[in-house]
């Protein structure tokens, strides 16, 4: 069987995501002077739901009306949604972002692990595999090595980071069953469900209360959250999945530093360290070697 690729489009749309997902910092930073992250992230899909459904009835398209419809975007809500955004966010409730940020970045390789073991089409390869390590060594240069010190001291927090990006690279190979359908529907079923598995999460921690207490600045924010950083980034995380397979969409976490630190740069008047320029030089080799093509014809010139 033939094994999903990269092309331009595909490295473009990753970049693409990985800035849009980048700039959530901005908005959730924002937010959170007024909001609880429970309550950010229930406004966040579920917003993103009203703007999806919005643009589905626009273009004449439904959602299911049946149960067994539903239920593949429940169980990819949950997965994708709910059991990453729920762990993550009580997990930094005790860790550092950028340790939290690191162990987020290993969503690629537990994602290449699942998807050797469960596909045909994105087996692991030695390149891949190497790829995925210095990509990883690149986070974590970039974000601070020091960081590491940091590791033990939180276990179960830590471990929760982890588990959002194993449930992570679970999300991508389910998402593989919408293959063939249109982005705009799975990312509006799957938003949906996240917003019904959310809610009770939400009203339960006080966070409906105080969405509804908040400020023009705070709702400016989710609103950026809910329609670019969500309904937009989805459509384009569902088009990627279809066209590159999940081992490649699950990229995006190493360049989502990247973005962050170059935005946080350029608006934000913060200082690039030499670090940052050297760990995104790994990243970067990392991605060359993970799209595999340089290695593959390297390797072949020497034979």
């Amino acid at each position: 069987m033939r094994q999903l690729t990269m092309g331009p489009v595909e490295w473009a749309l990753i970049i693409l995501l990985s800035v849009i997902w980048g700039g959530a910092f901005f908005f959730a930073e924002i937010a959170l002077n007024d909001v609880t992250p429970f309550g950010i992230v229930f406004a966040r899909v579920c917003g993103a739901a009203i703007v999806l459904f919005v643009i589905l009835c626009c273009l004449g398209l439904a959602l299911p009306r049946t149960w067994a419809g539903w239920k593949p975007y429940f169980v990819m809500g949950f997965l994708n949604n709910a059991v990453p955004f729920c762990l993550i966010v009580w997990g930094q409730t005790t860790i550092a972002s950028g340790l939290a940020s690191i162990l987020n970045a290993t969503t690629p390789l537990f994602t290449v692990v699942i998807a050797h073991a469960l596909t045909e089409d994105e087996r692991l390869t030695l390149s891949k595999f190497l790829g995925v390590l210095v990509g990883l060594a690149g986070v974590v240069i970039m974000l601070g090595a020091d960081l590491l010190s940091g590791l033990g001291g939180q276990v179960f927090a830590q471990l929760a980071i982890l588990g959002a990006a194993i449930s992570y690279g679970f999300a991508g190979l389910y998402g593989r069953r919408f293959k063939g359908q249109n982005p705009i529907i799975t990312a509006a079923g799957q938003v949906t469900a996240s917003s019904c598995l959310l809610l009770p999460l939400a009203l339960a921690t006080g966070g409906i209360g105080l969405l509804i207490a908040a400020g023009i600045k705070t709702w400016a924010s989710l609103i950026g959250l809910a329609t670019i950083c969500t309904a937009l980034a989805y459509l384009i995380y569902f088009r990627i999945l279809r066209m590159a397979g999940a081992t490649n969409l699950m990229l995006v976490t190493f360049l989502i530093p990247v973005s962050a630190i170059l935005l946080g740069s350029v608006f934000l008047g913060e200082v690039l360290q030499p670090r940052h320029f050297v760990g995104m030089a790994f990243i970067g080799s990392g991605l060359i070697l993970i799209d595999g093509r340089l290695f593959a014809r390297i390797l072949s010139t020497r034979e």
